[in-house]
């Protein structure tokens, strides 16, 4: 039997995590997440996560720092963080970006680990 449950989720109403990331839509094996209005300062120790991540900049700057490389983060730029990569962001100026992490980043507790 195919799973035929459609959900609509109002972000206003959204769970944030620890990190400061708006939990939205979640499905069995993807779920999407909103950094919104991430304000410039020092990046965070880099850390390597138990899913994948792909995101899109909606406004702002900031460098992704993986693998001993450097990406800038412009909006329309996209990026992909594959699964156990090392990484870290720098926000330069107030960004907003929306991301899917496969599998789901809130269940079981990665994304706080």
């Amino acid at each position: 039997m195919s799973d035929t449950s459609v959900k609509k989720v109002d972000s206003a109403y959204s769970p944030k995590g620890q990190l400061g990331q708006k939990y939205l839509a979640s499905g069995k094996t993807v779920a999407m997440r909103l950094w919104e209005n991430e304000q410039p300062g020092e990046p965070k120790e880099p850390a390597a996560r138990e899913y994948e991540t792909v995101g899109y900049v909606i406004s702002g700057r900031a460098e992704l720092h993986i693998q001993g490389q450097m990406v800038l983060l412009e909006p329309g730029s996209s990026w992909v963080v594959p699964k156990e990569a090392s990484h870290t962001y720098k926000i330069l100026e107030p960004f907003t970006a929306v991301e899917a992490t496969s599998p789901p980043a809130q269940v079981h507790g990665r994304d706080e680990n």
